[in-house]
């Protein structure tokens, strides 16, 4: 809302008032639909999974390696009670066979993406840094989806292939 109306609610008695000015790009980084030339389809948010494994700093290296492992992953996320990513088990951290708290093996603060990050430059980003999945994360940090650079580089040979066709 603009400031004059953020205004106009204080003075009717609504508190608290925000003035929201994030607008268009924190529209897409919440996964919500985009149109036009690059539209929602040719984002990381629609090829995201939500299944993937996530602990909490406090929890046990030997219970994260087994969950993980069990569930075909090769990577574990680690979120504050909030859902907030603050770092990652990859898998020198989970091959490890020590039984430390997920604190002292995670790695620091991993590069997350939102939904509305163009698929094109994610696997870009997954094979310059040799990854094999990208957290997908909304403007506020929480944590909503992985992206699997397999899956992503499917999505973009099938696109590729849709558009030679035309």
């Amino acid at each position: 809302m603009s400031p004059r109306a953020a205004s106009r609610l204080e003075t009717l008695g609504f508190t608290p008032v925000y003035d929201y000015a994030a607008g268009k790009a924190d529209w897409g980084s919440f996964g919500l639909p985009i149109e036009g030339r690059r539209p929602s389809a040719t984002r990381v948010g629609a090829y995201m999974r939500t299944d993937f494994p996530a602990c909490g700093p406090d929890d046990r290296m030997a219970d994260v390696r087994e969950r993980v492992r069990s569930a075909g992953w090769d990577t574990c996320l680690v979120t504050d009670r909030h859902g907030v990513v603050l770092g990652r088990l990859g898998r020198t951290a989970l091959s490890a066979e020590d039984d430390v708290s997920v604190a002292e093996a995670m790695t620091l603060g991993p590069r997350t993406v939102r939904p509305s990050f163009e698929l094109d430059k994610g696997v870009e980003r997954m094979r310059n840094q040799n990854l094999t999945s990208l957290p997908v994360t909304h403007s506020d940090g929480v944590l909503v989806g992985v992206i699997e650079r397999e899956t992503a580089e499917q999505a973009l040979e099938d696109s590729s292939g849709l558009r030679s066709e035309l």
